[in-house]
């Protein structure tokens, strides 16, 4: 390769190469411009990391100083980076192209000149400052390669070398000078750790010492225990002795009890008879007293001319919720406040009795993870069952604001009432009391606790919801 860059000149702004006869660069001062040198071709040097980063940078930074036409196509792409990031990411594109290009290196080298003049013209005259830095001096021979140019860049090579190394060793030294401390440090940690070693293993010993004396202790206490056992087998035979003559004498008044259980049986046989012949005479005197009494009531009604009543207090109570859906039915009974069906059984067991049930109130209690409608049907079906089985008069309440469609016709004797709007069926229930004569057994189903002590006011026996529950259950 032609070393253009020896000629100590460089290229003026036009891009034309200089001949020998021509006038000095105006960016170079006259009085240190070198002398024309001869072409000479010369290897490209390798150059060390820190020399190829600075001359990096140098021509990055005096890459933004030149046309556009006299920076290489390689390199354009490269110039419209900002400085820094044009060193970085272009660097070894701008090395490639000062080694091959020896005019782009003259122009760079012309637009570094001014940026350290003193410097540049004592590397022009091969006599660098001892000063100066050596990746400088290496930098800037590198790019106006005077004479001897390699030897500078050798030199610097060498010192940056011995740099490296002092570094190196210096580095070394701090290591090993660290090592000697962590190993200082570790022989003080493990001379603390036999220290604790040491206090460990004498609390161990008396931790020892203790277990050996409780050990002891143990011992003691296990000879008693068998001690205190030989002791209680010997009492235990002596109970169990105690205890046969004990069951002995028990079997023998068992015996006499039997006796005694005899005797009193028969007793209680003739005084069953006794009783038995006292009721016969009771029953004959009650069925004469009521024969008397059936005789005076038929006598009255004839009396009176009354004839069977076809209509039901209730109906005249659900002839005023004639448009909501409903139906007759028998049940009925003065409740008694227990939640045994047997009681329900009773009160049902009553002449012309009259069942009254808060719907919702039952099927809330008894079957609420069902639907409304499948509640209601449910809860009426198995009143049409207690109905043909007691013959009561039932009558089933609902809330209902709104008009019902699709319900079923109720089973016979069996009455379904819905409350008009802004009524409860509480308030239902207590007419449908309150309608029935005085003395006519009414049984209403509601667990409602107000509901209970109205109904109660008028005569009729409140019972919670779980009776008639197990009653339909039952069946």
């Amino acid at each position: 390769m032609s070393d253009q860059a020896g000629s100590g000149r460089f290229p003026s702004g036009d891009g034309a190469a200089p001949d020998a006869a021509a006038a000095p660069d105006a960016t170079m001062p006259t009085d240190t411009a070198p002398e024309t040198q001869p072409d000479v071709t010369e290897p490209e040097p390798v150059l060390p990391e820190p020399v190829r980063t600075r001359v990096t940078a140098l021509a990055a930074s005096a890459m933004a100083q030149l046309p556009a036409a006299e920076i290489p196509s390689p390199l354009r792409r490269v110039a419209n980076f900002a400085p820094n990031r044009r060193a970085r990411l272009g660097g070894p594109t701008i090395l490639a192209q000062l080694a091959a290009d020896p005019l782009f290196r003259q122009r760079i080298a012309a637009k570094v000149w001014p940026e350290g003049a003193d410097l540049s013209a004592a590397v022009e005259a091969g006599e660098p400052k001892a000063s100066a830095e050596p990746v400088e001096i290496a930098a800037l021979a590198y790019l106006s390669r005077p004479a001897g140019w390699l030897a500078m860049i050798d030199a610097a090579v060498d010192s940056v070398r011995a740099d490296v190394d002092s570094a190196a060793t210096e580095a070394q030294f701090r290591e090993i000078e660290a090592r000697a401390a962590r190993a200082e440090h570790e022989r003080a940690v493990a001379r603390v750790e036999a220290d604790k070693l040491r206090d460990e293993s004498a609390r161990l010993r008396e931790e020892l010492a203790a277990i050996r004396e409780e050990l002891r202790g143990v011992a003691r206490e296990l000879r008693e225990m068998r001690t205190r056992e030989r002791r209680s087998a010997e009492l235990l035979a002596i109970e169990r002795g105690r205890i046969a003559r004990t069951a002995a004498d028990h079997d023998a008044e068992v015996r006499r009890l039997r006796a005694r259980l005899a005797e009193a049986e028969d007793a209680a046989g003739a005084q069953r008879t006794a009783a038995s012949r006292a009721r016969q005479v009771d029953d004959a005197r009650l069925w004469l007293l009521l024969e008397t009494i059936g005789q005076a009531a038929s006598g009255l009604r004839r009396e009176l001319a009354l004839e069977p009543a076809q209509l039901l207090p209730a109906d005249a109570v659900a002839e005023e919720f004639a448009d909501r859906p409903g139906g007759k039915d028998a049940v009925g009974g003065r409740a008694l406040d227990a939640s045994d069906p047997a009681r329900l059984d009773q009160l049902l067991a009553l002449p012309r009795a009259h069942l009254i049930i808060d719907g919702y109130n039952v099927t809330k209690t008894g079957f609420a993870d069902i639907s409304l409608e499948q509640q209601r049907n449910r809860l009426v079906s198995a009143m049409g069952g207690i109905a043909a089985q007691t013959g009561a008069e039932v009558t089933v309440v609902f809330d209902g604001a709104d008009r019902v469609v699709g319900l079923p016709s109720p089973p016979r004797g069996v009455r379904v009432l819905f409350s008009r709007k802004g009524e409860l069926a509480d308030e239902l229930i207590r007419r449908l009391v309150r309608a029935e004569p005085a003395g006519r057994p009414i049984i209403v189903i509601s667990t409602d606790r107000e509901v209970a002590d109205g109904v109660r006011r008028h005569g009729a026996y409140p019972l919670p919801s779980e009776t008639l529950l197990r009653r339909i259950a039952r069946a």
